[in-house]
C-alpha cells in the first residue's frame, strides 16, 4: 500500500493545471466560441449598470418626457437577451470542454498505466490509482466545465466594472481600488492552506475508495471469519479521518470567504458613505450613483466569487498533480531504440544463463541465484519445488515484466533486453493458476488470445479445450455475459477457457501455471485433456502441481532458493530419494 514512487511534491500555485490546459487547449473551436460567449455575457452584465443611469438621469429628471424613457427600457431588455442567449451559449460550449477534457485525460491516463510494469502495481494500490481516474477526474471536469468559466467570467466583470467605476466616479473608485490589498494578502495566505488541505483530504477519500474496495472483494473471507465488525470500524476510521480532513478545509475556506466579505462590504458601505455627500453636494448625478452602486456590487460580488474559485482552483490543481503524476510514469522495461528483431519462423527456445534476480518488494530476498536453464524449441520442462522456490519466477523473467540484476535471458538466440518486449510477449502463451475472466462476452474473453481471430477460429481452439459445450449451452452462446471474474462459470469451465484463449493465440512457447489440483475429477479430466492438445509441439515450461504433468514432462528440474538442486525424469528423481521424492510424496497426488 505504497504511494507511488518518486512522488513530487504537491504544487505550490496552479501550475499543476497547465497539463488540464494541455488537453482543452486541443479543441480551439469551442474553446473560442466559449471565450467570445463568455465576453458577451460578461459585456452585457455590465452594460445593465450604464442603462439604470441613463433611465435615472433622463427618465426621472425634472420636466422630463416619461415616453422618452421607453427607448432606455427597449435597450434593457435587448441587454437581457443578449446576455441570456450568451450565458446558455458559454455554459453548452464550457460544458463540452469539461466533458472532452475528463474524457481525454481519463483515457491517456490510462493509456500510460498500461505501458506500466505488473511491479508498478506491486509498489502502488490499484484502488488508489482508481480513485485518481474517478473522484481526481470528476474534480477537474467541474473546474474545467464550471469553474474556469466562472472565475473568468468574474474576472471580467470585476476588471471592466472598475474601469467603468473610474469613469463614474473617480475618487471614489480609488478609494475601492486601495482596498483590493487588504483583500488580496489574507486571500494569498489562506489560499496556500487551503491547497495543502485540499490535497490531504484527496488523499483520504483515496484511502476510504481503497479500504472499500479491498473489502468489498473480498466479502467472502470478512464474513467467513467474522471480521463484520472490525472491517466496519476500520472504514469508519478511514471515514472520519477523510471528514477531519475536509472539515479543516472546508472551515479554512469559509473563513477565508468570510474575512473577504467583510473587508470588502465594510470598504464599499465607507465609500457609499462618502458618495452620498457627493450627491448632495451635486458632484454626482443620481443615476451616477445608482450605476456607481450597481457596478460595485457586481464587482464586489466578483472579487468574492473569485474568492471562492481560487480555492476550487486550488483543489483542481491538487487534483490535477496527482493525475500529473500517473501521467508521468516512465516504464523501466521498455523497448530499445533499435531493437533485435527475434528470427523467423519461431523456434522457441529460451536460456536463462546465471541469472540473479531480486523482487524490488522484497530485495532481502534471492529470487533466483545464479540461475541456469536451456529449454530447447519443442521441449516440455517441468519446473517443481517448495514455495518460493522461485519457480514463478522464471515466467515474470521470460516475458520480461523484470529484467535481472545480473545474467541474461534470450528466446531464439536473442537477449531479451535488445528485443521489443511486445514481439516476445507475442511468442508466448500462458495459463495462469488463477485464471483472469473478465466482465465481457465469453467471445471477448476467447479473443482475447487473438483478436483478429474468426467465429471458426474460435470455436475449434474451444472444441480443443473442451470448452465448446458449455459454451453453446450459455443463454446467448459466445455473447454471454460471464459476470465479475467468470461468475456464471465453474471452476473448471474457467480454466478450460483459459486454455482455449492460449490455443487461440497459437504461440510456440507456453507458459502453464497448472491449476487442476482444486478441480473435480470429471473437470480435471476435461483440462487435463485440453492440456496434452495445448502443450502438444510447443515448447512448454510448466509450473507442475499433478504427478500426471510431471510424468509426461521430458525434463524436470527442481528449484529451491532460487537454484536447480536436481534434474532428470520422475523416475531417476525418485529414486535419488532428494528433494524431489520427498515434494513427490507429499505434495504430488495422481488421479487414478
Amino acid at each position: 500500500m505504497a504511494d507511488p514512487p518518486s512522488t513530487p511534491p504537491p504544487a505550490r500555485k496552479l501550475s499543476s493545471l497547465r497539463v488540464v490546459w494541455r488537453y482543452a487547449s486541443g479543441y480551439p473551436l469551442q474553446l473560442g466560441l466559449a471565450i467570445v460567449a463568455l465576453v458577451f455575457a460578461a459585456g452585457a452584465t455590465l452594460w445593465i449598470p450604464r442603462t439604470f443611469k441613463e433611465v435615472v438621469d433622463k427618465g426621472f429628471a425634472a420636466g422630463s418626457d416619461p415616453s422618452a424613457i421607453g427607448p432606455y427600457f427597449h435597450g434593457l431588455l435587448g441587454v437581457v437577451v443578449v446576455l441570456a442567449l450568451a450565458t446558455a451559449m458559454r455554459f453548452y460550449f464550457v460544458s463540452w470542454l469539461g466533458e472532452r477534457t475528463v474524457a481525454d485525460l481519463r483515457a491517456a491516463v490510462h493509456r500510460n498505466l498500461l505501458r506500466l510494469p505488473p511491479k508498478w502495481f506491486e509498489e502502488n494500490r490499484p484502488s488508489e490509482i482508481a480513485s485518481r481516474l474517478t473522484a481526481d477526474t470528476a474534480v477537474v471536469e467541474q473546474i474545467v466545465g464550471t469553474t474556469v468559466s466562472v472565475a473568468l467570467r468574474n474576472l471580467l466583470i470585476a476588471i471592466g466594472g472598475t474601469i467603468y467605476l473610474f469613469v463614474l466616479a473617480p475618487k471614489i473608485a480609488a478609494y475601492l481600488i486601495l482596498g483590493i490589498p487588504v483583500v488580496v494578502l489574507p486571500i494569498m495566505w489562506l489560499g496556500g492552506k487551503v491547497r495543502r488541505l485540499s490535497r490531504t483530504s484527496q488523499d483520504r477519500v483515496a484511502d476510504i475508495g481503497a479500504i472499500a474496495s479491498e473489502t468489498l472483494g473480498a466479502m467472502r473471507i470478512v464474513q467467513a471469519f467474522g471480521q463484520e465488525a472490525r472491517e466496519g470500524e476500520r472504514f469508519q476510521a478511514a471515514v472520519d479521518r477523510g471528514f477531519a480532513s475536509a472539515r479543516l478545509r472546508f472551515g479554512t475556506r469559509a473563513v477565508m470567504t468570510a474575512l473577504v466579505i467583510l473587508i470588502l462590504f465594510t470598504a464599499i458601505t465607507l465609500i457609499m458613505w462618502d458618495a452620498v455627500y457627493g450627491v448632495a453636494e451635486g458632484r454626482i448625478s443620481g443615476g451616477s450613483i445608482t450605476a456607481f452602486v450597481l457596478t460595485a456590487g457586481l464587482v464586489t460580488g466578483a472579487f468574492g466569487a473569485l474568492v471562492e474559485v481560487y480555492g476550487d482552483l486550488l483543489r483542481a490543481s491538487g487534483a490535477a498533480s496527482r493525475l500529473a503524476e500517473l501521467l508521468g510514469q516512465e516504464p523501466d522495461i521498455a523497448a530499445p531504440e533499435r531493437p533485435t528483431a527475434l528470427p523467423l519462423p519461431p523456434q522457441g527456445r529460451i536460456e536463462f544463463d546465471h541469472v540473479t534476480f531480486h523482487y524490488p518488494t522484497r530485495p532481502e530476498v534471492s529470487a533466483l541465484n545464479d540461475f541456469t536453464l536451456s529449454v530447447a524449441a519443442g521441449e516440455t520442462v517441468a519446473v517443481v519445488g517448495p514455495s518460493g522456490a522461485g519457480k514463478s519466477t522464471l515466467f515474470q523473467l521470460v516475458q520480461r515484466f523484470y529484467d535481472p540484476e545480473a545474467g541474461e535471458i534470450r528466446i531464439d538466440g536473442v537477449p531479451v533486453r535488445q528485443a521489443d518486449p511486445a514481439e516476445i510477449r507475442a511468442r508466448m502463451a500462458m495459463v495462469p493458476q488463477e485464471t483472469v475472466i473478465f466482465a465481457a462476452s465469453a467471445r471477448d474473453n476467447l479473443r482475447y488470445g487473438r483478436w483478429d481471430a474468426s467465429e471458426d477460429q474460435i470455436w475449434q481452439a474451444a472444441e480443443a479445450a473442451n470448452a465448446a459445450e458449455f459454451l453453446r449451452e450459455l443463454p446467448q452462446g459466445l455473447d454471454t455475459f460471464l459476470g465479475e471474474d467468470g461468475a456464471r462459470l465453474s471452476g473448471g469451465q474457467r480454466q478450460r477457457l483459459a486454455i482455449a484463449r492460449a490455443l487461440l493465440r497459437d504461440a510456440p512457447i507456453l507458459l502453464l501455471d497448472e491449476a487442476t489440483s482444486a478441480l473435480d475429477a470429471e473437470s480435471e479430466r476435461l483440462v487435463q485433456d485440453a492440456l496434452d492438445r495445448l502443450m502438444a509441439d510447443r515448447t512448454t515450461l510448466v509450473i507442475a502441481h499433478r504427478l500426471a504433468t510431471v510424468r509426461a514432462a521430458q525434463r524436470i528440474i527442481v528449484m529451491d532458493e532460487g537454484r536447480i538442486v536436481e534434474t532428470g525424469t520422475h523416475g531417476e528423481l525418485v529414486a535419488k530419494g532428494g528433494l524431489y521424492a520427498r515434494l513427490a510424496s507429499l505434495q504430488f497426488s495422481e488421479t487414478a
